[in-house]
């Protein structure tokens, strides 16, 4: 694995903040499931481990749907989704790309995924969550 760097990304109104350790070079999935399509979500996933809240623990609401797996979390003032637990990665974080200050960002790549038919794609997505 690539060199680690830490990134920082927050909600809208910067009241929920956070940061990730993770490659500068990056591997974004798109999905077009129902959820994603319609907010514009570009998936980041990286092990819980590296994922540090800094504020916002209290500004924080969850909305869950149909398993109840995946935990998605909106900012209560602005409600923007800047990361959330995937029921494919439960033991990780999805980032939202558009919430991530590029600053450490040296190339990005987005590959698409089809969330449509995610129990047949799921699995790719596995070991993104892994140390």
């Amino acid at each position: 694995m690539s060199e680690l760097a830490t990134h920082k990304g927050q909600c809208h109104c910067g009241a929920v903040s956070w940061e990730i350790q993770a490659p500068r070079t990056l591997h974004l999935d798109e999905c077009n499931c129902s959820m994603c399509n319609m907010h514009g979500f570009q998936h980041l996933i990286v092990p819980k481990s590296r994922f540090t809240l800094l504020s916002g623990k209290d500004n924080i609401t969850t909305y869950t749907f149909n398993s109840h797996i995946a935990q998605h979390y909106f900012c209560k003032t602005c409600g923007i989704e800047s990361y959330y637990v995937p029921r494919s990665n439960p033991d990780g974080y999805s980032i939202n790309f558009r919430c991530l200050d590029r600053t450490n960002v040296d190339s990005f790549e987005i590959v698409p995924f089809d969330g449509v038919n995610w129990e047949q794609n799921a699995g790719k997505l596995a070991e993104l969550s892994k140390e």
